[in-house]
């Protein structure tokens, strides 16, 4: 190998080296933002510079604080203290409020303000809550079998069924067999109110849920 051929090679390979230097120490891509119903991405301060990953925590962290004190309020229903587990449930129903605030698609944290909103009684903003949620993710089993629970809450054993055909179509076995059982009692107790053979409700086949029109109850 001539000197002329060697010192060619040794500068192709200085190239090849400092290419690959540069391709390493470059940052990585952001996650996709978060967007609302405009479809629009979600800003903080400069337009030119979203800082999707702090806001995404953040909804994360007070939906986080939200499901911690969800189940304490449950243990204090199990000892008998109504009154502490309804002061937890108020703050969770607030965290998620703050939640669905910072990220309008968060499917999770509307599940939850449903579920707190409903043990707080206000099923106005349970219905809307859940219904925001399918509407994001139609095919989100808990959704689904909280808000059959909803509906037998409000004695409107036919649009429980609705969601029990829905966890049967997804094939949610574990969320089907809640609403089932206790779908099963209510009609038990409640012989009247269990929707006719003819008149079985069917699931809709496209992303509509029932829950926008319990909204006026």
């Amino acid at each position: 190998m001539n000197v002329r051929r060697a010192a060619a090679l040794t500068i192709v390979m200085l190239l090849a080296s400092a290419t690959v230097h540069a391709m390493s120490s470059q940052p990585s891509s952001p996650p996709p933002p978060p967007t609302g119903d405009s479809g629009t991405p979600a800003m903080n301060g400069n337009p030119s510079t979203p800082q999707v990953s702090t806001a995404r925590q953040q909804a994360e962290q007070d939906y986080a604080d939200a499901y911690e004190s969800v189940g304490k309020a449950k243990k204090d229903l199990e000892d008998g203290k109504a009154k502490n587990a309804e002061k937890k449930f108020r703050h969770a129903m607030e965290q998620c409020e703050k939640a669905v605030l910072i990220d309008e698609r968060y499917h999770e944290a509307w599940n939850l303000l449903g579920f707190t909103s409903r043990k707080l009684g206000d099923y106005d903003k349970a219905f809307k809550a859940y219904d925001r949620c399918l509407s994001i993710k139609p095919d989100y089993a808990q959704a689904r079998e909280y808000l059959g629970e909803a509906w037998l809450e409000k004695g409107d054993a036919k649009q429980a069924k609705v969601q029990l055909i829905w966890l049967e179509r997804l094939g949610a076995t574990e969320e089907l067999k809640v609403l089932k059982g206790q779908y099963d009692a209510f009609v038990a107790a409640h012989p009247d109110a269990a929707p006719a053979p003819s008149s079985t409700p069917q699931a809709p086949a496209d992303t509509t849920t029932a829950a926008g029109a319990g909204s006026g109850h």
